[in-house]
């Protein structure tokens, strides 16, 4: 009983600070945040201007007139796992604006089976004790109109802190770096996520890890290594508003999400991959939205050893009234989703509703 259980912790921990490059290094900072945007399958690059911008594309963050809060609450993996986000943004001026937000992606109340056996060979269900893994993303962002007119920019710094109870922790620090541009009621985006690569350094309990690194013979003898980093990613986008007879609208937006390493998405060298993503929102008053987008196109070996592609469609819904708006997704729907996510709920708020 007790050397599977370790296998697990070992490898999860091997993983988790292995060195050098890797493919899905801090990969809790790319789940996405607002509903809304993942009713749409994340293609926001472009169309992005509110609160949630700090995190789709700083740039977007011109777009907001008033203080806004931005919250979400998910649950994945049945439960298992617990995804919040706090986001916060203002503007500083006419041409600039800045936001704060917070990611925390944890799984708590872990077993710890470490000790579950004594120095004599009796199993003792009394030496359990538990542990909690968070990873947390904190995201300092500041957006500036450009001279060039229908041009803006932003910039993220984050801090990346990586806890896995008292066995190892980390600390990260990156950039991001975004650009929007409108024409003609059309929206272009441009996002580069971890632009200087994000690099992540671990702190290894050495004591917790002589516990078990023999119990495996010839296997996990030394220590993992102490870095790793995460490689720029970009996203680049598309988006146009119709407006239908006035009170109808419907918002159209396309993303290329790129990475520049070999992966399984649907568009695959040895240079580079890309995921497209499709979104579409129709808005009734700008009080009421309907959204829909497929996105996460992956090449999927299946059981039989045949390919398929696979893909994620994604729905939603939206109400906004007098500075609140209250947003829900259902990510995970019919049988060629690839993704483990499902119902996803968040809330927008002006400030400046207080002061009417």
């Amino acid at each position: 009983m007790k050397k599977p259980l370790l296998v697990v912790f070992l490898f999860a921990c091997s993983f988790a600070h292995s060195q050098a490059v890797r493919k899905y290094s801090n990969e809790f900072m790319n789940i996405g945040v607002d509903a809304a945007a993942l009713g749409m399958a994340n293609a926001v690059t472009a169309s992005t201007n509110d609160v949630n911008s700090g995190y789709w594309n700083p740039a977007g963050l011109i777009g907001v007139q008033d203080k806004q809060v931005s919250l979400m609450h998910a649950s994945y993996f049945a439960n298992i796992a617990q995804y919040d986000y706090a986001g916060f943004a203002m503007p500083i001026d006419n041409e600039s604006a800045w936001g704060l937000s917070v990611i925390r992606f944890g799984v708590d109340d872990i077993l710890n089976t470490t000790e579950l056996i004594d120095s004599e060979g009796n199993i003792d269900y009394n030496r359990i004790s538990l542990f909690s893994t968070a990873d947390y993303g904190i995201t300092f962002s500041y957006a500036r109109k450009l001279k060039i007119p229908g041009f803006q920019y932003g910039v993220n710094a984050k801090v990346i802190r990586r806890i896995i109870g008292d066995f190892a922790d980390s600390w990260g620090f990156g950039f991001d770096i975004g650009v929007q541009f409108e024409q003609n009621d059309w929206k272009f985006g441009l996002m580069v996520r971890d632009v200087t690569t994000t690099y992540n350094i671990w702190n290894i309990n050495e004591d917790e890890y002589n516990k078990i690194k023999d119990a495996i013979p010839g296997q996990n003898q030394e220590l993992p290594e102490d870095s790793e980093i995460t490689l720029p990613k970009l996203q680049l986008g598309i988006a146009k508003k119709f407006i239908i007879r006035y009170d109808y609208s419907i918002l159209a937006a396309v993303n290329l999400n790129t990475r520049f390493e070999q992966t399984n998405d649907i568009i695959s060298t040895d240079f580079a991959s890309i995921d497209p993503a499709v979104g579409l929102e129709f808005g009734y008053t700008d009080l009421v939205f309907l959204r829909a987008g497929v996105g996460n196109f992956q090449n999927v070996t299946q059981l039989d050893g045949t390919d398929k592609v696979g893909f994620q469609p994604n729905i939603g819904v939206g109400f906004k009234y007098k500075g609140i708006q209250v947003d829900y997704a259902l990510t995970d729907i019919g049988d060629q989703s690839v993704a483990l996510y499902s119902n996803i709920f968040s809330v927008k708020v002006d400030l400046g509703i207080f002061r009417r």
